[in-house]
């Protein structure tokens, strides 16, 4: 099931990297250390974090093999983040794109 077929649909969306800063509180880990370990700059993975970047099949990878979720986790919750944007993005009443409603396909 998705969200608008509960009728939930929030106003607001989480990036992935929210779940990445999540675990490095949990492990009381700076984001240069995280950095470091996935063989980042720490101002590519703050961008990651604020969902400035997309999260690729490369760094799913990487996570998988630091943070410990599966790279189908990262990949996931990357898919979801970026739909939901999108949808975000065309309810905006200023856009000068069509609105779509699942409704009306």
């Amino acid at each position: 099931m998705t969200d608008t077929a509960l009728g939930f649909s929030p106003d607001w969306v989480s990036p992935p990297g929210e779940t990445i800063a999540d675990l490095l509180e949990e492990r009381n880990w700076p984001q240069a250390e995280l950095a470091q370990r996935l063989g980042y700059t720490p101002k590519h993975l703050n961008q990651l974090i604020k969902g400035e970047v997309p999260l690729s099949e490369d760094a799913a990878m990487r996570l998988e093999c630091v943070l410990g979720s599966s790279a189908g986790f990262w990949l996931a919750r990357e898919a979801r983040y970026r739909g939901r944007l999108a949808r975000l993005e065309a309810k905006r009443p200023w856009r000068n794109t069509p609105k779509y409603d699942c409704k009306d396909i």
